[in-house]
């Protein structure tokens, strides 16, 4: 399965490339791209009549008149619809030659159901609003309430960033080609793009190879190679051991959650790391998990020198003081008793935004632990606040940009979270789901980062899977999900993962522990 997620300009280059190594060229791509089009149409609605078909001046448009000419010709009733001219000598310009439809000018356009409207207005490379004419028939279109068809993207949608740019077409289902583009995955174009359908027109592997693209959609095709799998031999150290930070005694249930995903994602073992006021709460809710009092650095430190632990969970239900934060300050100014790995979440982020710097700066040392930063909207801007008001970035750029000032791997979180490590790679995640918007998923999104950490997955690819694993899992278990479930939900995602040929356990159900 193919996993790089292409920017309109690295697309650009892949069709090129396409072009030069032959053997075909862009006319050829782009019938290639409406043929497309023109057989979902038929097979995905086949009453709809009559078909307007939306085309603008450039490529997005020569695909139109190509889906044009195919359902007439295959007896479809067509309407088209066209803003501005193609380029003499272009491939639009043959494609426009080629359609035996008499256009019609955008400017009139009106539709009634049983319709369905084909937007090949502009595609993913559209920078600026859209016309009136186009905004109009998009307001139209949806006023009207008819399915719609999008080549590309929708227009209006940014293909680098997903944003809308003005007015915007809503799709039922969006046909895009050889890869897809930032915009089907950011929101509020993942909305309105519908179900996306990735369509091969004849550009191969090689050649998006050679677009060296950084960003990718998170898939386990993405990191399933680097997932751990238990050796024969493994022991319970072996397989990495886990310290999560517990808070006071009204505040330790975020801590629990985190240690128990750790658990439940692989590690061997897991100790919270508790206040001497927490530790009867503790004690009472924990069984498998252990226990150890650290109220101060030096405790911390005897942990770290006893057990050496992989990875360390810092922050959910520590309270967002400023001397939370500098309490792990001061025990990553320790580099010799710096775990292998961090996840700092939750009120570790947050006890941090008035120095944020002093974070980056200890990130950076070397020594310095590989970390796993996991901010909402919210703790982002907190600890980001120069990037998070940069308007001209999208949510991609933005993490990238705060994975290399920090050096870390940025988790930025929502309903279309980022994933980015200080290398430049990115991915973004898409089977996010609303039925993880309650409290304390989070804790457990980073409990299950560190347990993969701990087994010794590499912090950008461990970041990737625990996303994916996290939503898969609330899926899994449908409505009514709140985050004690989610532990127990992880079973039946890791026992697939883990088996490749195991059946999937459908949406809504729960496999058996």
């Amino acid at each position: 399965m193919s996993h790089e997620i292409l920017t309109p300009d690295e697309m650009a280059k892949a069709d090129r490339l396409a072009i030069e190594g032959g053997p075909l060229d862009g006319y050829a791509l782009m019938r290639n791209a409406g043929a497309a089009v023109a057989a979902l149409v038929l097979a995905r609605f086949p009453s709809a009549s009559p078909v307007h078909v939306l085309c603008g001046p450039g490529n997005n448009g020569g695909d139109g008149y190509v889906i044009a000419r195919l359902l007439a010709e295959a007896g479809c009733a067509v309407a088209l619809w066209t803003e501005g001219t193609p380029k003499p000598g272009s491939d639009a310009a043959l494609a426009a030659a080629d359609c035996p439809v008499v256009p019609k000018s955008l400017a009139g356009f009106e539709v009634e159901r049983p319709a369905l409207v084909i937007d090949a207005l502009y595609g993913a490379g559209l920078s600026k609003p859209l016309s009136g004419e186009a905004a109009r028939a998009a307001q139209v279109t949806a006023d009207m309430n008819v399915p719609v068809v999008s080549v590309d993207l929708p227009s209006g949608v940014s293909g680098d960033s997903g944003i809308a740019l003005g007015e915007a077409f809503q799709a039922t289902v969006t046909v895009t080609f050889a890869r897809k583009k930032p915009g089907h995955l950011l929101q509020p174009g993942r909305n309105l793009c519908g179900e996306v359908v990735v369509a091969d027109i004849g550009i191969s592997d090689e050649v998006i190879g050679e677009v060296c693209a950084r960003c990718f959609e998170s898939t386990p095709a993405l990191w399933l190679d680097q997932f751990p799998m238990p050796a024969t031999d493994a022991y319970k150290y072996s397989r990495g051991h886990v310290g999560v930070f517990s808070g006071g005694p009204s505040a330790t249930g975020a801590a629990r959650l985190a240690a128990m995903a750790a658990a439940r994602a692989g590690a061997g073992a897991v100790t919270v790391l508790s206040p001497s006021l927490s530790l009867s709460v503790n004690a009472s809710h924990l069984t498998s998990i252990m226990l150890r009092k650290a109220d101060t650095l030096e405790e911390v430190f005897g942990f770290l020198d006893a057990r050496h632990p992989e990875a360390l969970v810092y922050g959910p239900g520590l309270g967002p003081e400023p001397g939370v934060g500098n309490f792990l300050l001061d025990l990553l100014a320790a580099a010799e008793n710096s775990p292998k790995g961090l996840v700092l979440d939750a009120d570790g982020l947050t006890s941090l935004a008035s120095q944020p710097e002093a974070l980056f700066a200890a990130l950076h040392r070397a020594g310095a632990p590989h970390a796993i930063l996991t901010p909402h909207e919210g703790e982002f801007r907190r600890l980001f606040p120069g990037i998070a008001g940069d308007e001209k970035l999208s949510k991609l750029e933005k993490a990238r940009a705060a994975a290399a000032l920090s050096n870390a791997g940025v988790i930025y979180k929502g309903p279309d979270t980022v994933i980015a490590a200080p290398d430049g790679r990115a991915a973004i995640n898409s089977n996010g789901t609303p039925l993880l918007a309650t409290a304390g998923s989070g804790d457990v999104l980073a409990g299950i980062c560190a347990g993969l950490l701990a087994q010794g997955m590499p912090a950008f690819e461990a970041a990737c899977a625990a996303v994916w694993i996290h939503a898969d899992a609330a899926q899994r278990f449908g409505p009514g999900l709140i985050a004690e479930d989610l532990p127990v939900a992880l079973l039946s995602v890791l026992r697939n993962l883990r088996e490749p040929g195991a059946l999937p356990v459908p949406p809504g159900s729960l496999a058996a522990g």
